[in-house]
């Protein structure tokens, strides 16, 4: 099953990509399937940010884009190939704790 989820943020592209693949903080917001080591394959094409997990059963990708706010426009896709139910409020739970999680990054530093 696939599910999609979108949130709007205040904080810029670079701060949301950077604590959403930033390792320490990947047991925060990702689904358990998903945690591993927390290192994703990420890359930069053009204005978007994108991160990539891959698990046997699940993946999930991640995409951060400018918003016209100068915040950012954050997508998950999320995807559990054993078939199993629930990936579509995993989905808005992940970016929930990576909006918290972002939030609490900006205060620390």
């Amino acid at each position: 099953m696939a599910a999609h989820a979108v949130r709007g943020m205040s904080a810029p592209p670079e701060v949301v990509f950077n604590t959403a693949t930033d390792p320490s903080r990947a047991s925060a917001w990702l689904p358990e399937p998903l945690r591993g080591d927390g290192s994703p394959a990420a890359e930069i094409d053009g204005e978007e940010l994108r991160a990539r997990w891959d698990d046997t059963d699940w993946s999930a990708e991640l995409r951060v884009q400018p918003a016209d706010s100068g915040g950012a426009r954050i997508e998950l896709d999320l995807t559990d190939g054993a078939g199993g139910s629930g990936p579509d409020q995993l989905a808005d739970e992940a970016l929930a704790n990576l909006v918290r999680e972002v939030a609490d990054n900006l205060q620390a530093g």
